[in-house]
């Protein structure tokens, strides 16, 4: 709950108008009964049209003053709580694309968007009740209990006998609450993962006739988060209809005596319905500070998986020279005894150690699993090596400041996302390209065709992950927003899949024509999308068992002319 105190802190002076609000509205309110108490044993007796008159536009104005200051108070909270959760999302979302790769896999991308989403809608909510109801009302409770007091002590002593057992019971609910909608928040985690899933690869479920199938799976991450919810749910559900039986019995308890107190002359009628109106106050406040109690095990889940976030270290700080020293560049590009391992069990990449010259072209080939993709994210640094170095211009990449690093690559992988905007906006990426340097990058890309033909161009609007356009259309338009910014080095991480060959062919001359002086690295299960290559790596479970030309591999690596074999009977489209 630190998190949120910090976050409502700059608020703290627009808060206390509302708060200020609140409190006078809520003195207003408990004059009220005392007034008809007061109007009802010694107004009316008098008899004077003029007195009742005058107490009752009393009675009316601090109606007025009472229902002003919570309009005040109410909108004030509001727009609080607006502002507050504004901030605290922002940050959070900031925060959550500045995770590392290894953080963002530990976290999960479903837990992520529920942390976004439920768990600072959960904070919204509290806050905003605790400014609306946070002094109305404590101020009802304590100033009811301190009137009626005043009014009758001995009636006064049987509510306040119900107190204590309300505060322990709301109490030690609550306790219990915390983990059980930690709990819940874990669950929801589980069913957008399912959402998430499902929704990404319909057309797959749909074309395999495995709806049914997805149904269940969905029904059973469902079944299981509204067990959870039912379990936090009857927990927390047990404190209103008990406090509501303590609370009635009181009422009943102070009627009975009250009636005695009357007939023995002790009390008055007048006095018994003011406490009673009192009384009724009272209830509903400690209704409030339940339903409070309840918010805040929902809010304290939240802002503990909030924090989480927030508070993740930074792990892949840019490190010191001193520690890293930079030397002579003789490549570009080069890898130096690199090991790595996603979970620490077995290496996922082993022993790895390659150059390339600036403005060279690496290829890099191999089965599924075998380490490819996980290599270029080394040298992008989404991870640490576990042992060895990698460096770019003779410096370590792990001394190099994110922002002039990242700047130094362009990046076409072959599931990257477009977004609902025009093609123009997709290919720009929010940079500060010219009209001219965004065609040019459809050129390259074989894109330009196909995007002239549409009847408004660059301006024609994508679908929501470019669902109206064709996969190899997806990634060449993927591919033109990668050179559109001239990076110094370009990543293909198997982003021609869905192209021709014929196209795939006028792609690869395209980009030895327009990217001169940039460092090409493409990642590909086809042999023809690396042959021209100056180095190409064939990959088997994280190890290099063959490095060269196509001509070399040809002549020394059996895997990779067992693979050129098998695609292309040797043959290539050029």
């Amino acid at each position: 709950m630190k998190t949120v105190l910090t976050y409502l802190k700059p608020l703290i002076p627009r808060m206390l108008l509302g708060i200020s609000g609140k409190f006078m509205g809520t003195m207003a309110e408990l004059f009220l009964p005392l007034i008809l108490s007061h109007v009802l044993k010694d107004v009316v007796a008098r008899k004077s049209l003029s007195d009742i008159l005058y107490w009752g536009l009393i009675m009316t104005g601090c109606a007025v003053v009472a229902m002003v200051c919570h309009t005040i108070g109410n909108r004030t909270g509001a727009k609080v709580s607006r502002n507050f959760v504004e901030k605290l999302r922002g940050d959070l979302f900031h925060r959550t694309m500045r995770l590392s790769a290894a953080q963002t896999d530990r976290f999960t991308i479903p837990s992520l968007e529920s942390r976004i989403t439920t768990d600072t809608y959960n904070v919204y909510n509290f806050v905003m009740m605790m400014l609306r109801a946070g002094v109305r009302a404590p101020l009802l409770l304590l100033g009811g209990i301190f009137i009626t007091m005043f009014m009758d002590r001995y009636l006064a002593t049987v509510m306040l006998a119900v107190m204590p057992i309300l505060f322990i019971l709301v109490l030690t609910i609550s306790r219990k609450g915390v983990p059980l909608y930690s709990k819940v928040q874990k669950s929801v985690d589980g069913m957008i993962r399912v959402v998430r899933e499902d929704t990404q690869g319909i057309r797959v479920i749909k074309a395999l006739s495995k709806t049914d199938y997805e149904h269940r799976r969905y029904d059973a991450v469902n079944r299981s988060l509204v067990a959870d919810e039912k379990r936090a749910g009857i927990t927390m559900g047990l404190v209103n209809p008990i406090m509501t039986a303590l609370m009635n019995g009181g009422i009943v308890a102070v009627v009975a005596l009250s009636a005695g107190r009357v007939a023995a002359g002790q009390s008055d009628p007048e006095t018994v319905i003011a406490f009673m109106q009192y009384f009724t106050l009272i209830s509903m406040a400690m209704m409030a500070v339940t339903r409070m109690f309840v918010m805040y095990t929902k809010c304290a889940a939240s802002a503990a998986r909030i924090t989480q976030v927030l508070e993740a270290p930074e792990d892949l700080v840019v490190q010191s020279t001193q520690d890293y020293p930079d030397k002579q560049p003789d490549a570009h590009i080069e890898f130096d005894h690199v090991s790595f391992s996603y979970l620490s069990h077995r290496n996922n990449l082993q022993d790895i150690s390659f150059s390339l010259p600036r403005g060279g072209s690496l290829g890099i080939i191999g089965a599924t699993g075998s380490g490819k993709s996980t290599l270029v994210r080394l040298l992008m640094r989404f991870y640490d090596t576990d042992s060895g170095s990698i460096r770019i211009n003779g410096r370590d990449v792990r001394t190099i400041p994110n922002d002039e690093r990242c700047a130094m690559f362009g990046l076409s992988l072959q599931h990257d996302f477009l977004y609902a905007d025009t093609i123009a906006e997709n290919i720009r990426f929010g940079r500060d390209l010219t009209r001219e340097q965004i065609v040019q990058a459809a050129v390259t890309a074989q894109a330009h065709d196909f995007i002239s033909a549409f009847p408004d161009g660059y301006e024609h609007m994508l679908a929501q992950k470019a669902t109206n356009i064709s996969g190899g259309q997806k990634q060449r338009l993927l591919i033109a927003r990668a050179v559109a910014a001239k990076p110094d080095i370009l990543v293909l991480d198997d982003s021609s899949s869905a192209l021709d060959y014929k196209t795939d062919a006028a792609l690869r001359q395209a980009l030895a024509r327009d990217m001169k002086g940039t460092t090409v690295i493409t990642v590909a299960q086809r042999v023809s999308s690396v042959k021209n290559c100056d180095l190409i790596l064939v990959l088997d479970e994280g190890r290099v068992i063959g490095s060269g030309s196509h001509e070399h591999l040809l002549a020394t690596c059996p895997e990779y002319q067992e693979i050129s074999q098998s695609q292309m009977g040797g043959a290539f489209v050029e």
